[in-house]
Order: structure tokens, then sequence, then C-alpha cells
């Protein structure tokens, strides 16, 4: 081994942090010193993945057409944990058929305990909503169609 000195400490609070936001991995560097972290789920204690709504993958021979042929797909730009309200009990910022404008907060996404608003990136009507609150998604999902 090269003598690099491993910060026990930082290991455990770098692992506690993948495991509390539920992110793959996480990299952290000092200097020329890096450290890389990545999570492998047990399979005795992971959930198991989420299931993909029909309308985002839906099956050869269906008459429905995908969601961003038949509109303006709206995708998460991070990994996290979607919300549609602004706070539990209150209601979703949007539904379906509700008209909204370029920059109106459609969701929340949170990553990492910080909360980010998802604005609307164009003019139109909410067609799908294709997911839940407090349900997963990966960067580049599609949460939402506009028309």
């Amino acid at each position: 081994m090269s003598g690099f000195d491993i910060d026990e400490d930082a290991v455990r609070r770098l692992a506690a942090l993948l495991k509390e936001t539920g992110i793959a991995e996480v990299e952290y560097r000092d200097g020329d010193r890096c450290l890389r972290l990545v999570a492998v789920p047990s399979s005795a204690t992971a959930p198991p993945p989420p299931a993909v709504p029909a309308a985002t993958a839906p099956p050869a021979g269906d008459g429905d057409p995908s969601p961003v042929q038949d509109g303006t797909p709206v995708t998460a730009p991070m990994v996290g944990t979607v919300y549609l309200q602004p706070e539990p009990g209150q209601p979703s910022f949007v539904k379906i058929g509700d008209r909204v404008h370029a920059g109106d907060t459609l969701l929340i996404v949170e990553a990492m305990k910080v909360f980010n608003q998802i604005p609307s990136p164009a003019d139109g009507i909410v067609r799908r909503i294709l997911v839940e609150t407090g349900q997963p998604v990966e960067y580049g999902e599609i949460l939402m169609i506009l028309e």
C-alpha cells in the first residue's frame, strides 16, 4: 500500500450519506487524495426496484403512443425523491389538465436534503404525471408530459 491513511470517520460519514440519500456513489477529493464509495445493496435487505410506470415503456403492439411522442417531457435533472406537493397535506403543485407557464413549479426533487423545484420547460397543459410522491427517480427519467 502507498501509505495513504484512511480516515475511518470520513468513510463512515460517506457511507451514511449513501444510505441516507439512496445515491449510488460518492467521491471526496482533498488535494491529490481521493476517496470513492459505491453502494452495493445487500440482496437480503434491499427493497425491490421501483416499478416503471407503464406510460414510460409501453409494451410492443400497445396502441398507446410513447410519452415523448405525444408531448413535451419533463425529465428529472438529478437522482432523488419526487414530491408533488410543497408540503405533506397540501395540494399538488399541478394536476392533470392544469395549464402551466414556462418556469412554473411542477414538482420537487429532493437530493441530499436539498429540495429542488422543477420548473415547467414550456407553456402547456399537464397531460400525464408519471410519478408519485415519495418515488425515487433517476437522472433523465420522464416525470410528466406537457402538451
